[in-house]
């Protein structure tokens, strides 16, 4: 190695940089010790899905069994349909929920009509701060046998349907809760991302006679691209995570076989159950599913030539 290679070794140096900007990194260590006192050190306890866990030996005190817990996982029927729920449900949440969001932000910045813009904007943001409870509340009126749709249904000659005990009406209520409250909320990231996009590239779309939707669909999307493939990254990654709050509102002992899903399964036999270790192995193994599917969708990015999350 050269003396003008290691000189400037040297000075991108992690030390040499700490030394010259020492103000700025003084300014992180307050963020760091948050980040490794609520990220981190909470991981200590991950060695629960490793032990026969009881709390009046401790963690420390309770013995290890190894992969017990992991064999009881796969060997357990009911925790590989909550799986499969989960699965589903996150699909259906990636399939229709997000190009929906896509699509919203799309038609709002096509509007011209800002005042109008505005107003569409803020009534669609509003349902993001409704907590879950006042959501179902509303679903539940509506949806009720003396509710609005049931109403309709009879007076156009139709039976009523209970549609929040029956099986085959639980998920495609969830993405329609899941669109209402979040779909307006979900399109600033992409308004954002459509804003840095250069107009001048709009107005030679417009001299070579390019139409609002070609402009949409050869300016706009191609633009946004980036933006989109790293919103997916993080949907993927949570294919395997659920809104528990969300589902706990919603399911009950009717829609148990297409509602329960990993964290109701969790919450169950965690708490009501008091099997921390066998759940703190469900949440492992939870966790693990994600991070390999992050690294792998944001390999597929590389290899697509975008950035990807980093």
């Amino acid at each position: 190695m050269t003396k003008a290679a290691v000189k400037i070794k040297s000075v991108n140096s992690l030390g040499a940089r700490a030394k010259k900007y020492w103000q700025i990194y003084l300014l992180i260590i307050p963020a760091l010790l948050l980040l490794m006192y609520f990220q981190y050190y909470p991981m200590y306890g991950v060695q629960i899905a490793f032990r026969d866990y009881k709390i009046v030996k401790g963690i420390l005190g309770s013995k290890w069994v190894g992969m017990k817990w992991f064999v009881k996982l796969f060997n357990t029927p009911k925790f590989m349909q909550v799986v499969a729920n989960t699965l589903i449900l996150n699909f259906l949440y990636l399939f229709i929920s997000l190009p929906v969001s896509i699509l919203f932000g799309l038609m709002l910045n096509e509007c011209r009509h800002i005042g109008y813009k505005r107003v569409i904007q803020t009534v669609s943001y509003m349902p993001h701060f409704l907590s879950w409870v006042i959501i179902y509340a509303i679903f539940n009126n509506l949806l009720s046998n003396t509710g609005v749709i049931n109403t309709i249904i009879r007076a156009l000659g139709g039976n009523s349907v209970v549609f929040l005990t029956q099986s085959k009406w639980f998920r495609p209520i969830m993405v329609a809760s899941d669109l209402w409250k979040n779909t307006g909320w979900n399109t600033i990231v992409i308004l954002a991302a459509i804003t840095s996009i250069d107009p001048s590239l709009y107005e030679a779309a417009v001299m070579d006679g390019a139409s609002r939707v070609q402009r949409v669909i050869h300016v706009t999307l191609p633009g946004i691209r980036s933006i989109l493939i790293v919103l997916m990254i993080l949907r993927i990654g949570r294919i395997m995570a659920d809104d528990v709050t969300q589902v706990l509102m919603f399911y009950n002992t009717a829609v148990y076989d297409v509602g329960d899903v990993l964290g109701t399964y969790l919450y169950r036999q965690g708490l009501g159950k008091m099997e921390y270790s066998y759940t703190s192995a469900a949440g492992l193994f939870q966790s693990g599913i994600g991070m390999i599917l992050i690294l792998i969708t944001n390999k597929l990015a590389h290899m697509m030539g975008e950035q990807g999350l980093w």
